[in-house]
């Protein structure tokens, strides 16, 4: 049985602190039971792009003519677009070779879970002896699944996820017809992806809105969109029963208002009704490690768990399931464990975006949620047909499909919440993330330092901190989409 000084369990953001360990010259361990690489390489973020990019090429070429230029209808080379989706995921071969060659580092690929507070017992998939091994540090970033709703007939007839399209379940050729349970990002993706393919798509989300995490008019906006691609988006609709024909699967479902049913028939159902916790792979009952009501791993500012040996981050910890957002937690415990001055992670300000068609970016608080805490705030929109770069991209006034920035400030101009919808809105939302990051992370400094009576002091000295001021102050590139955000702050005078 072996003693090391950390273990790190899962080898997505974890093994951000692996290295950092290794380099400090720990004796480490790593612990995987899958690819190597974690959700975004092997069955997330990185392949799916690698479908959607194609996606929105076929996107513009149908409206190209607006601009000027005739397409013919694009020929789809599934097999291409497949060969570079899996060079993308098999980089997890070259991750395992680089960790087998280090020294220091033991790699152990199989399940494990705790048999005590400094204990762990590793499962193989090919009933090789189990492995006992303990830790003086365990790092567990073991991820979360799709959550499968007890959907009756379901497991009979069989379905896709986001793990088993990445796998074994990967289609020959796009599928001549797609139902999608579940209204989130996921879902918004892959019915983008496929709907272009050439794929009859319905989306049946349970809700009265897809995205219905974003701001209401965007949500429309892009169900409309969708609407005119042929999607079928069915809302306010509940799964009852799946089964199977000779010829297809079939997707009863009924509107709990009007209880009015209908049959969807299709070749393939995707389940994208969201995730659940992989904590109840890991025998924490073996641990003082709590978890909150829904199976997430509760951590604190640091990242610490209610066992003082034992630290979560990304998925596991319930808080934001974006890898991003890992990341920022493995660099913030990596500096917690390795140094003496401690930080603390903060999630005022934790930007996304949904790649689908038109894509959707986020960060900061909705109308709805600055309206419901009794915040003070104003609105503006600024379109695409309002800048010469939209303008150049064939947006006009009455297009349907002309997106938006829609800001929310508060008082002293403080930035509250950004929400764009439209091409490239994650390169258009990322300098707001900076300028809202910079805000809080300034009044936490400034209250660390001369107390909360001292903040008006600090806001004499730096009035433009946390406010849109450095950029309605700035020279703005003209001609360049830019201008959609930063002209949006005119609307609010």
């Amino acid at each position: 049985m072996t003693r090391y000084d950390m273990v790190v369990v899962g080898s997505g953001a974890g093994l951000m602190v692996l290295e950092e360990a290794l380099d400090q010259g720990l004796k480490c361990a790593i612990i995987e039971k899958a690819k190597f690489g974690g959700t975004c390489l092997t069955k997330g973020c990185i392949p799916s792009k690698m479908l959607v990019y194609p996606a929105d090429f076929i996107r513009e070429m149908e409206t190209a003519d607006r601009i000027g230029i005739n397409t013919c209808p694009p020929e789809i080379k599934w097999d291409t677009i497949s060969k570079k989706m899996w060079e993308q995921i098999n980089y997890h071969k070259k991750i395992e070779s680089n960790l087998l060659d280090m020294p220091n580092l033991t790699v152990y690929k199989g399940a494990g879970s705790f048999v005590g507070p400094d204990s762990m017992v590793i499962r193989y998939p090919d009933n090789r002896t189990d492995d006992m091994i303990y830790g003086d540090k365990f790092i567990v970033a073991v991820g979360a699944r799709s959550f499968i709703p007890p959907i009756e007939g379901l497991e009979d007839t069989g379905y896709v996820t986001s793990e088993n399209f990445f796998g074994e379940k990967f289609p020959q050729s796009p599928w001549k017809s797609l139902a999608i349970i579940g209204g989130g990002a996921i879902s918004m993706e892959f019915a983008h992806i496929f709907s272009a393919f050439g794929t009859k798509v319905t989306i049946i989300a349970r809700s009265s809105l897809i995205l219905n995490k974003e701001e209401e008019e965007i949500s429309e906006f892009v169900t409309k969109q969708f609407t005119n691609n042929g999607v079928d988006v069915l809302t306010d609709s509940s799964v009852l029963r799946v089964s199977k024909d000779q010829s297809s699967k079939l997707v009863t479902v009924e509107n709990p208002l009007t209880k009015e049913k209908r049959t969807i028939a299709c070749e393939e159902i995707f389940v994208a009704s969201g995730v659940q916790s992989n904590a109840d792979t890991l025998s924490l009952e073996n641990t003082e490690v709590e978890v909150d009501e829904k199976g997430w791993i509760r951590t604190n500012s640091y990242l610490e768990t209610s066992q003082k040996n034992i630290w979560a981050l990304g998925d596991i910890n319930g808080k934001y399931q974006f890898r991003h957002k890992a990341n920022y937690e493995a660099l913030i415990l990596s500096r917690n464990l390795f140094s003496t001055k401690k930080k603390e992670v903060s999630y005022d300000v934790v930007p996304w975006t949904i790649f689908t068609n038109p894509q959707v970016a986020h960060v900061g608080m909705t109308e709805k949620e600055v309206k419901g805490r009794g915040i003070p705030y104003k609105t503006a929109k600024n379109y695409y047909s309002e800048v010469v770069g939209g303008i150049a991209m064939g947006y006009r006034k009455k297009d349907e499909d002309n997106g938006f920035i829609k800001m929310i400030i508060g008082q002293e101009k403080k930035i509250l919440g950004v929400h764009i919808v439209g091409p490239q809105a994650a390169i258009l939302l990322q300098p707001f993330v900076y300028l809202m990051n910079e805000g809080y992370q300034c009044r936490k400094k400034a209250e660390a330092c001369i107390g909360k009576k001292g903040i008006e002091g600090l806001r004499m000295l730096c009035p433009q901190m946390g406010t849109y001021a450095p950029i309605s102050d700035s020279m703005v590139i003209h001609p360049s989409l830019n201008e959609l955000t930063a002209w949006v702050f005119e609307k609010f005078d």
